[in-house]
């Protein structure tokens, strides 16, 4: 990868997003989470970013897809760097997240059943006396 400047001290905020495949918001998103470190300026004030942060933010991006929210993303990526991480913490992190999407999954298809059986209380009636899923909300406030 080429730096954009001819000592080669970094990658304009435009190059990076492009070859991390992100908008510039996205990268000033992860700058206030902590997740990339703020860049160097130019004397210009231009921001520079490590060629590092492309391959950072592919990473933050693919952890995102998985499931894992901004916080647990930073500790993968403490650990990432760190040289006393071993694959079994990583693993322990990853089947934790597993958990999580099973027990939210659960929880999903408790949602659907409850939404079909109102649904189907709907049909059933005909919709000539009231409707079960608004009685339902109104019962439960």
């Amino acid at each position: 990868m080429k730096a954009p400047y001819a000592n080669g001290s970094g990658l304009t905020v435009g190059r990076t997003a492009r070859l991390a495949e992100v908008g510039i918001p996205t990268m000033r998103f992860y700058e206030r989470a902590g997740l990339l470190t703020k860049p160097a300026r130019t004397t210009a004030n231009y921001r520079l970013y490590p060629e590092e942060t492309v391959t950072r933010i592919r990473f933050i991006r693919r952890a995102q897809q998985l499931g894992f929210t901004l916080k647990e993303i930073k500790e993968l990526l403490e650990l990432r760097v760190s040289r006393r991480t071993s694959c079994a913490e990583v693993r322990s992190r990853a089947e934790a997240k597993i958990s999580d999407i099973e027990a939210r999954i659960r929880s999903l298809r408790q949602m659907s059943r409850a939404l079909t059986k109102l649904a189907d209380e709907c049909e059933a009636r005909g919709g000539s006396s009231g409707c079960p899923l608004i009685e339902f909300l109104e019962d439960a406030l």
